[in-house]
């Protein structure tokens, strides 16, 4: 499983990111879009972590908190959509 992350700030790097979930266990894994054409991040992310009850609990604790000037958007992630 993944969690999404939106509403994020456009400086977030995946260090900070990492920090802030792993008040809630192991992160495996902490993924940030960018755009292709500008290179700059998309405001939004995707983490992985240990187990799914950790994961469980940084998206009950994390939706809606305020974070870098920022209210949180944050729940399990929904599998990509084939664009056939």
């Amino acid at each position: 499983m993944s969690i999404y992350v939106g509403n994020l700030n456009y400086e977030v790097s995946q260090e900070d990111l990492s920090e802030v979930f792993a008040e809630y266990g192991k992160v495996k894994r902490v993924h940030l879009p960018t755009d292709r054409e500008t290179g700059r991040k998309r405001g939004f992310g995707f983490v992985e972590m240990e187990t799914d009850e950790q994961e469980t609990e940084a998206i009950n604790n994390l939706d809606g908190a305020e974070w870098m000037g920022r209210t949180l958007r944050v729940n399990k992630a929904r599998p990509r959509e084939s664009s056939s």
